[in-house]
């Protein structure tokens, strides 16, 4: 078997979440714990494109070194009728000031921060079954609508 140079990969969809009000639990042994509910969004590919569901969360943890580990599952539904479910875990990490804007909701470009998520998927859906297998990377951004990410599938 040849090795193949490099990782490639296609986008699969652009990502833009809704979020709902910060439930804020204080601060645990591993740092402070905020869930954040999945009001609701939409996302758009090549290979499909929909909404998400109400009923996800982010259970986030921010840390004392200032990194910020994302731990996400919600619920997809395409605009034909199927559902999928979408988990990723990442981190979201950069200078104070960028991440404080962050947090009150401002437009923070890509490269002001790091901001990276890794995306698993789940669907009883025949038509979809091919995002059990795969892996995405996400590079996240706060956009104007909503924290988003453009989600690109690793080939």
């Amino acid at each position: 078997m040849t090795p193949t140079p490099g990782i490639r990969s296609e986008l699969l969809f652009t990502i833009t979440l809704q979020a709902g009000t910060p439930m804020r639990y204080g601060a645990t042994p591993i740092g402070e714990r905020i869930v954040v509910p999945v009001a609701g969004g939409h996302f758009q590919g090549p290979k499909l494109k929909g909404r998400i569901m109400p009923g996800g969360g982010d259970w986030l943890i921010h840390r004392p070194d200032g990194c910020t580990e994302l731990n996400v599952r919600m619920p997809l539904q395409t605009d034909d009728g199927a559902d999928i479910s979408m988990t990723y875990r990442g981190y979201r990490f950069g200078p104070a000031d960028v991440l404080e804007r962050h947090w009150r909701g401002e437009v923070i470009e890509r490269g002001q921060y790091y901001f990276r998520i890794a995306s698993f998927f789940e669907t009883a859906a025949p038509e979809y079954a091919w995002l059990n297998t795969i892996i995405a990377i996400g590079v996240g951004e706060r956009r104007a609508d909503g924290p988003g990410y453009d989600v690109y599938q690793i080939l």
